[in-house]
């Protein structure tokens, strides 16, 4: 799980809007962009190659 503290200090790379945790995956709570951060062992994956768009399939 990622820490409050890292939490509150994350924002999209692509917009600059405020991310939340939704399963295993930081998402965008812009509309507009909507991009979805993996997380991997507890390390979220903030790179915009590696953020899959809403509707996208998941990324492995």
């Amino acid at each position: 799980m990622i820490e409050k503290a890292l939490l509150d200090i994350l924002v999209c790379p692509k917009c600059k809007s405020v991310v939340k945790v939704e399963g295993d995956r930081l998402a965008c709570q812009n509309a507009a962009c909507g991009l979805r951060y993996p997380i991997r062992d507890g390390i979220p994956i903030m790179l915009i190659d590696e953020a899959e768009k809403p509707g996208e399939a998941r990324k492995p």
